[in-house]
């Protein structure tokens, strides 16, 4: 089942593909021009994570990212848009995390059946490989998350995640 889309805003920058791969996953998938242990920092640091996960252009702001990332533990996101009164609250646990190398974790705001996220990170040469692979409890959980939006920032963040790295790395 392949119904994939590639977002590339300005040639030869690098690409994220999206694609569904089945009736309950979807896989994002992106190389990052940085060392595994710095994109992992920028995953598994509040401080860091809050600077690129918001897509800039959807007027969503990260209000706050409260996290104990480790296995077992739990985060916290709030998140604000201009037309909404009250902010946004997504919130789950930490099912394994492995430094530099994965994170695996719950999103429990929607209910007991909420999808479970992996990251995996790969350095090959210099660079990481980043894929994002998001388990559904049904096809029709996927269907709506589809059909929200709430899947499409996903070229932007990792644009957001590239000039952050490019940041971190010289100061290395």
């Amino acid at each position: 089942m392949n119904a994939g889309r590639q977002d590339d805003p300005t040639a030869g920058k690098a690409r994220t593909t999206v694609e569904r791969t089945s009736d309950r996953e979807l896989a994002v998938t992106r190389t990052v021009d940085g060392p595994a242990r710095i994109v992992f920092e920028a995953w598994s640091r509040p401080e860091l994570f809050q600077r690129w996960w918001a897509p800039r252009s959807c007027g969503v702001s990260l209000i706050s990212f409260e996290a104990d990332i480790r296995t077992g533990g739990t985060y916290r996101l709030l998140m604000g848009h201009p037309s909404s009164e009250q902010p946004m609250a997504f919130f789950g646990r930490y099912i394994e995390v492995t430094p530099h190398a994965r994170l695996v974790w719950t999103n429990d705001e929607g209910g007991k059946d909420g999808p479970v996220t992996t990251v995996t990170f790969e350095e090959r040469d210099g660079a990481t490989c980043v894929v994002v692979h998001e388990l559904y409890p049904s096809k029709e959980a996927l269907d709506d998350a589809l059909a929200s939006g709430s899947t499409s920032g996903w070229g932007e963040q990792f644009a957001q995640l590239d000039d952050l790295i490019v940041m971190l790395d010289a100061e290395v």
